[in-house]
């Protein structure tokens, strides 16, 4: 099987370095990108990406709006997207998932929760 290619995308560029590590650690390929435009331009681009990891507070477009237009995109329309969010508040994770996560996680990260998460929406 070809290895899962992950996009995270989130505006904090430590926060992808801490990510990348993790992930390539355990044989995961990933690209980054520090906003949801730029993660479109990535998702255009790189048919590719099997999940995208989403940051839900980034400014200009936050990780509600980018699903939005995931949702509306035919080329996007069908990569799951794991939100990851340091707002871990009753309602987060419903909010994230009627918005159209198909998981969530919350920061600070547990390692063995994401990558969970990760294989049951990349099977």
């Amino acid at each position: 099987m070809s290895k899962k290619l992950i996009l995270i995308i989130d505006d904090d560029n430590r926060n992808i370095f801490a990510l990348k590590a993790v992930l390539k650690a355990k044989g995961f390929e990933c690209l980054s990108a520090l906003s949801a435009q730029e993660g479109f331009s990535i998702m255009e681009e790189n048919k590719n990406v099997t999940i995208v990891l989403m940051d839900m507070m980034m400014p200009d477009m936050d990780g509600y709006q980018a699903m939005a237009a995931m949702k509306k995109s035919e080329k996007m329309r069908d990569i799951p997207v794991l939100a990851v969010t340091a707002q871990a508040m009753v309602g987060d994770r419903e909010q994230c998932l009627i918005a159209g996560a198909a998981g969530y996680v919350s920061k600070p990260i547990n390692v063995d929760e994401l990558l969970t998460q990760i294989e049951k929406l990349t099977k």
